[in-house]
């Protein structure tokens, strides 16, 4: 995974830290990663839940073209 440096200035109430503001090109960076990491997610739980015929394209096809 990219390690990506994050420099962040904060905006405070009451003495206490409330908001982190980023430089665009790093939000842009973490968003990115965010989404490789969904989609990582999304392929594992597809994965686990795969439980069907595998079958060869060209099976597929040959299947396809003998109900026509």
């Amino acid at each position: 995974m990219e390690n990506i440096e994050l420099h962040p200035s904060f905006i405070e109430r009451d003495g206490k830290r409330e908001y982190a503001v980023l430089p665009y090109e790093e939000f842009e960076k973490i968003q990115s990663l965010l989404e490789d990491a969904r989609d990582l997610l999304d392929l594992r739980r597809a994965k686990a839940e795969d439980e069907g015929e595998h079958l060869p394209l060209a099976d597929i096809e040959k299947r396809l073209q003998h109900r026509s």
